[in-house]
C-alpha cells in the first residue's frame, strides 16, 4: 500500500517505491533492472541460491544474510540477488517468462500479495503445504495476519508463499492541531478504536479552517490500480459494501460469486466522497458531512503526490502506507505531533448486511516469499523460509528496514515497540493488519481493475452519477465474470 509506475501501487497499496522507503530510515541503494533476465546461467556454486526480488533486498542483503543465519539458516547457503524491476508489473511478466519457461533459476521469488494468486492458480510456484514442517505451516496459517496468508494460498487452502511483510493503510494526522481545536484523539483512543466518517469530515473542516490549511484530506484517487485495490476498497468495505457480497469471495471463486457494487452502501460510499471534493451543495452528495475537505487534486494525485502536502504541513488528514508514517514521524517533520489511526467508518461493525463489513477496514499489501517449483535447490530454498518464519529475523527487519513483521504477536513485542517512529504506532497498525483487506485479486482482476478505477473516478470526479456509475460498473464487471466461469 505511487505519476506512479505499477512497482508504486504495489507499495502505496503495500506501500510506496520502497526505495524512497528505505531512504528513509537511512539505508541507501540505486535501482536496479533484472539483472541477466532470461539468459542467465546456472550458478555452478551449489550453495548459492538465486533470489528474484527488489533493490531493497539488494542492498540489504549482508543485515538479511546475518538475520537469516541468526534465525538457525545454515551460513553455507548465500544469496545472489536479481533487484527486479521497479514495476511490479514488469516483474510479475518476467516471472511469468521464466515459470513458463521451466527455467531452474531463479530459486527463490519475493512476490507481490496482490498478484501471487495467478501463479498459484497455474502451479507455477511450489507447494509449501508438501515441503514445509508441519510446525511451520501451522505457525503460519494460525498466527500470522490472516489478511496475508491467503494471499499466498490456493482454492485448496494450500499455502504457496509465506509473507515476508505485509502493508496496511492508515490515516496519518496533525495531532497537536486536532488537540489544539479541542478534540481528544488519546481520551478517545483513536488510535486503535478510530472514528466514524461523520466526525473525521467535521473535525478536518475545523482544524482546515483553524490553520488556513489548503488541504484538509489527501488521499488517492487517480486512475490506477492503486484506486481500485485499495482507497475504493477501503471506502466501501468500510460503509459495509464490497466488490463480490462477502469479504470471503474477493479472491474467487470467479464466475460463481455475486457482484455487488450497485448495493446502497457501495453508493453512499462513492457520495461521501463527492462531499469530501465538492462540498454539501453539490449534487448526488451526504448530508450531515463536512464538505470541500479533499481538494479536486486528489483526482489525479497516487501516494506521493498526496503525501507531499501533508509532509509539507499544509493538510489535516492523509491516507497512505506505512513508509510515510516513517517519514512524517521523524523529528524534522512532525515527530511525536503525528497522530495515526485506522481507516474511519461508515457504519459500525456488525451494522452492515454481512458481518464482516463495514467497521474499520484496512487495505492489505506487502510481499511474500516463494519457492520456484523447478529449482534443483528446493531443499536449500526450504530451509530459507523456515528461518523466515522465526521471530528474531522478523523484528530484526523491522528494525533495520521498516518491513512490518506479518505476525501480531511479534508487532505487538517490547522490542517491535522500541523501533524509532514505527514503534510509537505498533498498536495502530496492528488493529489494521488484523482488519486488513486482501487485493479482490484473481486471474481476471487485471480485466476489472481498470474498468472500476474508470468508474470510481469518474463518479468521484462528477462526470457521472455515483447511482448511474456503480450500475454499469456492476454490469460490467457480471459480465467479465460470467465469461470466465
Amino acid at each position: 500500500m505511487v505519476g506512479v509506475s505499477e512497482r508504486n501501487d504495489r507499495r502505496r497499496r503495500s506501500g510506496v517505491s520502497r526505495r524512497t522507503f528505505v531512504k528513509a530510515v537511512g539505508a541507501s541503494g540505486t535501482a536496479a533492472g533484472l539483472a541477466g533476465c532470461t539468459s542467465r546461467g546456472q550458478s555452478s556454486n551449489p550453495n548459492v541460491l538465486q533470489w528474484a526480488a527488489d533493490d531493497d533486498v539488494k542492498t540489504n542483503i549482508e543485515t538479511i544474510e546475518k538475520a537469516l543465519y541468526n534465525a538457525g539458516l545454515d551460513e553455507s547457503i548465500e544469496f545472489e540477488v536479481l533487484a527486479g524491476n521497479e514495476q511490479t508489473g514488469a516483474r510479475q511478466a518476467q516471472y511469468q517468462r521464466w515459470l513458463s519457461a521451466n527455467l531452474s533459476e531463479p530459486d527463490l521469488l519475493l512476490v507481490d500479495s496482490g498478484w501471487a494468486i495467478p501463479f498459484i492458480a497455474r502451479r507455477q510456484l511450489l507447494n509449501l503445504s508438501d515441503h514445509m514442517s508441519e510446525q511451520t505451516l501451522k505457525k503460519v496459517n494460525n498466527e500470522y495476519f490472516q489478511g496475508s496468508v491467503i494471499t499466498g494460498k490456493s482454492n485448496s487452502g494450500d499455502l504457496y508463499a509465506i509473507p515476508m511483510f505485509s502493508d496496511f493503510g492508515t490515516i496519518q494526522y496533525r495531532k497537536d492541531l486536532v488537540k489544539k481545536a479541542g478534540f481528544s484523539p488519546d481520551k478517545e483512543n483513536w488510535a486503535t478504536e478510530g472514528i466514524s466518517w461523520k466526525k473525521f469530515s467535521k473535525v478536518t473542516e475545523k482544524v482546515k479552517k483553524e490553520n488556513n490549511f489548503d488541504y484538509g484530506f489527501t488521499f488517492q484517487a487517480s486512475v490506477y490500480e492503486g484506486l481500485s485495490c485499495c482507497d475504493f476498497n477501503e471506502f466501501i468495505t468500510s460503509w459495509g459494501g464490497t466488490y463480490f457480497g462477502s469479504v470471503k469471495n474477493l479472491l474467487g471463486p470467479v464466475g460463481q460469486r455475486p457482484v455487488t457494487l450497485d448495493t446502497q452502501n457501495v453508493i453512499d460510499s462513492v457520495k461521501m466522497i463527492r462531499t469530501f471534493i465538492h462540498g454539501n451543495d453539490a449534487p448526488n452528495t451526504l448530508n450531515g458531512y463536512a464538505g470541500n475537505i479533499a481538494p479536486r487534486a486528489v483526482l489525479s494525485w497516487t501516494e506521493e503526490t498526496s503525501r507531499a502536502p501533508f509532509t509539507n504541513g499544509n493538510a489535516v488528514m492523509h491516507r497512505n502506507w506505512p513508509y510515510s508514517i516513517n517519514i512524517n514521524g521523524a523529528k524534522e517533520v512532525f515527530g511525536e505531533n503525528l497522530g495515526v489511526m485506522p481507516i474511519p467508518y461508515g457504519v459500525k461493525e456488525g451494522q452492515a448486511k454481512e458481518k464482516e463489513l463495514g467497521g474499520l477496514a484496512s487495505a492489505l499489501g506487502g510481499w511474500n516469499v516463494a519457492i520456484n517449483p523447478n529449482s534443483k535447490k528446493k531443499q536449500k530454498a526450504l530451509q530459507v523460509l523456515e528461518a523466515m518464519t522465526k521471530d528474531s529475523f522478523k523484528l530484526k527487519m523491522f528494525e533495520t528496514i521498516g518491513w512490518i513483521p506479518p505476525e501480531p504477536q511479534v508487532l505487538d513485542s517490547k522490542r517491535a515497540r522500541n523501533v524509532p517512529i514505527m514503534g510509537r504506532y505498533v498498536d495502530t497498525l496492528k488493529i489494521a493488519g488484523k482488519n486488513a483487506l486482501p487485493r479482490p485479486v484473481s486471474v481476471v482482476w487485471p480485466q476489472e481493475s481498470g474498468k472500476i478505477a474508470q468508474s470510481v473516478h469518474s463518479a468521484y470526479s462528477g462526470d457521472a452519477a455515483p447511482k448511474q456509475a456503480m450500475s454499469q460498473l456492476n454490469s460490467q464487471i457480471k459480465e467479465i465474470e460470467n465469461y470466465n466461469q
